[in-house]
């Protein structure tokens, strides 16, 4: 498959493509770079599965579940190396239903539930729905400009009421991949203040070459206890259309608070995103997966060297993911005016930085998810929208 082949998706209802207006920007010369939903075409192996379905004429009551989970199990096992039983999972309707669920079953209204900041607005978006206050756990920046865990900080900000931590792994925005080390702290935090973890790995396969990536569950089994995964086809293939999600528990107890509640609310995907699921966690899904990282380190390069000659704005180097984290405060430019240039002069829509809590609120986030020649023409219109920075 090429990925250099610009895909046009403009005016089919792409939320991406479609509904810039949400971030006060409009215009058919837009370069939408917001939502984390890539410019490809899911492999051929999602199309093969999908018309397989369809042809058999018969849409009715299926039981689609186990072969499903067989392939998550597969995938979980050869590409990262956790053997876990299909029994210790459950689906969802994706990991914002996911988050949902757990929010009801673990905490209560008005319990505080910690985020790692700045992090995936949807975190935030759904603890407030949800009638739970947010906690933020601002991160830091080590020596070579990655997020930083900063337990020492984070220890003043608890106040005991908090009841689980969110985390997302790898990072999303940026991409930072936690180490076994600070994925083990972590653990070794939330057991310090009694706080069930929620770990976010629906980027996990999105790993740029040269970089690794270790699950909780292998890095830390001891805080398996405690420990809830999450995890989705969507963002690697391009298929959070589908809705399919998976919350995963080896705890016994906790499983069984889960399994007990998805069956309260009867919650049940639908045929087409388990056989979405299974067709993507499947052999012909890894090759499509390694071709698809390697194709993004390449975007990842160019945007970030074209991000290096603006003088005053940086992006964190990228370890995971196709979402880059540019930072604006070096400019000493009002924030609006930044926001201004970018979606007027360059006319880009990235995702805005403050949307992500503490720690963007000089920051953007972009899609690099995209052919080739659009991210050299976002560099491009970057450089001209700040041509005049010296």
């Amino acid at each position: 498959m090429s990925f250099d082949e610009p895909v046009g998706r403009a005016g089919i209802g792409s939320i991406k493509w479609d509904m810039t207006d949400m971030l006060g920007v409009t215009g058919e010369d837009v370069l939408p770079m917001w939502v984390a939903d890539m410019d490809f075409e899911s492999g051929p192996f999602i199309a093969d599965a999908l018309r397989e379905v369809t042809e058999t004429g018969f849409h009715g009551y299926f039981s689609t579940l186990p072969a499903c989970y067989d392939a998550v199990a597969w995938w979980l096992e050869t590409r990262h190396g956790w053997t876990v039983s299909t029994d210790c999972m459950n689906a969802t309707h994706g990991i914002g239903n996911a988050i949902a669920l757990c929010l009801d079953i673990f905490t209560a209204p008005g319990d505080p539930v910690a985020i790692m900041t700045p992090v995936y607005h949807e975190f935030t978006n759904k603890v407030r729905r949800n009638d739970r206050e947010v906690r933020e756990l601002p991160l830091a920046k080590d020596d070579n400009g990655l997020f930083a865990l900063d337990f020492e900080r984070w220890e003043t900000l608890l106040t005991g009421a908090e009841k689980m931590l969110i985390i997302s792994s790898p990072h999303n925005p940026a991409g930072r991949i936690w180490t076994a080390e600070e994925q083990v702290a972590i653990g070794d935090f939330c057991a310090r203040h009694d706080l069930i973890l929620l770990c976010d790995e629906i980027h996990h396969d999105l790993i740029l070459p040269g970089n690794r990536h270790i699950p909780f569950p292998v890095a830390a089994p001891q805080h398996m206890d405690r420990t809830i995964m999450a995890m989705a086809a969507s963002k690697t293939f391009n298929v959070a259309g589908g809705r399919t999600g998976f919350l995963i528990a080896t705890d016994p107890s906790l499983q069984e608070r889960i399994t007990t509640r998805i069956r309260q609310f009867d919650i049940q995907p639908n045929r087409f995103g388990t056989e979405i699921t299974r067709a993507a966690y499947s052999p012909a899904g890894a090759e499509w997966v390694d071709e698809l990282t390697a194709y993004l380190a390449g975007n990842v390069s160019v945007f970030a060297d074209g991000i290096a000659a603006i003088p005053g704005v940086s992006s964190m180097p990228m370890q995971s993911t196709y979402l880059a984290w540019v930072d604006f405060e070096a400019l000493g430019m009002a924030h609006d005016e930044v926001v201004r240039r970018v979606h007027e002069d360059a006319r880009i829509a990235p995702s805005p930085g403050p949307a992500f809590g503490t720690g963007g609120e000089h920051c953007m986030r972009f899609n690099l998810g995209t052919s080739r020649a659009r991210v050299k023409d976002a560099v491009a219109r970057l450089q001209k929208a700040f041509a005049d920075v010296q």
